[in-house]
């Protein structure tokens, strides 16, 4: 009886044994048992499709052996770490397989637990396709199994606005996108762009291969016009009409325009077998189309894929009409500016130059200008000044002060603070201008013949005064609060005598100001710069103090008078 009992319960044992086996090889999931040296003893039939191979070829294997050559798994946690290659212990951990053709698949680890007591020393360890395995994908070629989730696709065009939101750079704009792009989605990326002149320039061609991503300027530059009623998919784009689905054999027709042959030559150079391209419109215009390329026929792009592209090309558009306006709002303020800029008087026995620097960022040019003019009793008048705000707004402003300051000045014989109590009173009145600050200066001739300054600052940074042997000094004297901040408060004034071959500077914040050093420091290296400079030419002492002194990380603009007495005979 008791042999009876035994081959009983071996019947159900493995009556029990099967159907877990059954139930196992029936998810949808792909299942590995592993024996206790990591080789592979059975595998479920998901496993062998998602690795597109035969139980054959993967038991006995050893686990290693799965992971594609051209990556290394990223462990998530500390036991992966240590053990490279071996089963995960959390579901975060993530790799990329090898399918039987070399393509590299991604995949999440779940590590199934079985008790340590069991005593087969059998583990067991399921994976899935990763929908998040392109962030993590092969530094090798790129893999034609592409297909995002629709989390994915949110993902990528977030960070596509985040990439393009506050960069007014087209160029460096284009670079950020495609590098989300490639080789995500794509194995080459082609960006063609409507000048503002109505001309087609193919402005950006990047091909992701197994070194990263290369741009190929052999295929870049002026393209022919766009055809007004061509159905060709780039002409489409070009026009704003629609997105397209296209391969070369859209090309291989009697073409109907210089577009269409160019377009052949690029699927012929570089192998492109599927393409998806879609316009790229702004708000107002159309501003160029997109194309994404794949050079493996066996996945070609899809509607889903198209849909995301016309979503990437608009925020493409956007971006770039911003980055136009801007540009423009640049050349105006920036040509306002230069108008502006006065002739230097040549008042006699004294050298003067100017020089005026437009911000690199188009967001901050417009509020710094420098002024000299004659006065009646034969003073000079010297300002230096700073409109608070910027582009086209700070340069009406700065037009606006300047006038006033100039009529106030040469109308009434009055010392410098007396005037820029008035122009602050009537600022506010009468001007856009809500804050600025100055210097005003006279410089005059003493009876004894000998020159001299009388000035007045409003929150300016003090003007530097060099005496022949280069010791420096700053003009902290005459010191008051900037325009706008108190009408009614009386402002301070201060004179000095410029001794015979004493050099006298009048200079805006963007020659001191950095985001990475206290202010005194950037006065510091003003003082040093000039005193090492103070024996050249009046005219090479300025271009190289701005070369010296203005600091690369402040994109301010930045004015600058210069002043010299010769020296006595």
């Amino acid at each position: 009886m008791g042999d009876g009992t035994d081959a009983s319960t071996q019947n159900v044992q493995d009556v029990l044994q099967q159907e877990l086996v059954a139930v196992l090889d029936r998810l949808g999931v792909g299942v590995l048992a592993l024996d206790g040296q990591k080789r592979i003893v059975w595998t479920n039939t998901a496993s062998l499709a998602l690795l597109s191979c035969s139980a054959e070829e993967i038991v006995g294997r050893d686990l290693h052996a799965l992971l594609h050559p051209d990556v290394r798994r990223v462990p998530s946690s500390r036991a992966a770490e240590e053990d490279e290659g071996a089963p995960p212990d959390t579901p975060e951990d993530r790799t990329w397989l090898a399918r039987r053709d070399g393509s590299p698949v991604p995949v999440r680890w779940f590590p199934l637990p079985v008790k340590d007591d069991a005593g087969s020393g059998v583990r067991l360890l399921a994976f899935d396709a990763d929908a998040d395995g392109s962030r993590h994908r092969p530094a090798g070629p790129s893999s034609p199994t592409r297909t995002l989730s629709e989390r994915d696709r949110l993902a990528l065009l977030a960070d596509t606005t985040a990439q393009l939101i506050y960069n007014i750079d087209v160029d460096e704009s284009l670079r950020r996108v495609v590098d989300l792009l490639l080789p995500r989605i794509a194995d080459w990326a082609v960006i063609d762009l409507i000048t503002e002149a109505d001309e087609v320039n193919r402005s950006l061609v990047v091909h992701a291969h197994s070194g990263g991503l290369k741009i190929r300027e052999d295929l870049q530059g002026p393209m022919p016009p766009v055809p007004a009623s061509s159905p060709m998919p780039l002409s489409k784009a070009l026009r704003g009409v629609a997105s397209t689905l296209a391969g070369p054999e859209t090309y291989d027709v009697p073409p109907d325009s210089a577009v269409a042959v160019e377009q052949r030559k690029l699927f012929t150079a570089t192998g492109i077998k599927t393409a998806a391209l879609a316009p790229v419109k702004g708000p107002s215009e159309v501003l160029g189309a997109i194309t994404l390329g794949r050079t493996a026929g066996e996945e070609p792009f899809t509607q889903a894929d198209l849909d995301l592209l016309e979503n990437i090309g608009r925020r493409i558009g956007i971006a770039l009409e911003n980055a136009r306006h801007y540009q423009r709002q640049r050349q105006v303020a920036a040509t306002m500016q230069r108008y502006l800029l006065p002739q230097l008087p040549r008042p006699a026995g004294v050298e003067m130059t100017a020089r005026y620097l437009p911000s690199p960022d188009a967001s901050h040019v417009g509020g710094d200008w420098y002024d000299a003019f004659p006065l009646p009793n034969g003073d000079t008048a010297l300002v230096i000044g700073d409109v608070v705000g910027h582009d086209l707004e700070a340069a009406a402003g700065m037009a606006q002060l300047r006038n006033m300051l100039r009529a106030y000045t040469w109308a009434q014989d009055d010392p410098p603070h007396h005037t820029v109590e008035r122009l602050d009173r009537a600022m506010g009145h009468i001007t856009d201008v809500s804050m600025a600050t100055l210097v005003l200066a006279r410089l005059t001739i003493e009876p004894s013949g000998h020159r001299a300054l009388r000035w007045t600052n409003a929150g300016h940074p003090p003007p530097l005064l060099l005496d022949s042997t280069g010791r420096t000094r700053s003009l902290g004297d005459g010191r008051g609060i900037l325009l706008g901040a108190s009408a009614d408060r009386s402002r301070p004034e201060a004179r000095v005598l410029l001794p015979p071959g004493s050099t006298l500077l009048f200079y805006t914040d963007g020659l001191i100001e950095s985001r990475r050093r206290p202010l005194d420091a950037g006065l510091k290296r003003l003082r040093e710069a000039a005193a090492e400079l103070n024996q050249r030419h009046l005219d090479d002492f300025v271009d190289e103090l701005l070369v010296r002194s203005r600091p690369a990380d402040n994109d301010d603009d930045v004015a600058l008078l210069a002043i010299r007495i010769p020296p006595t005979p």
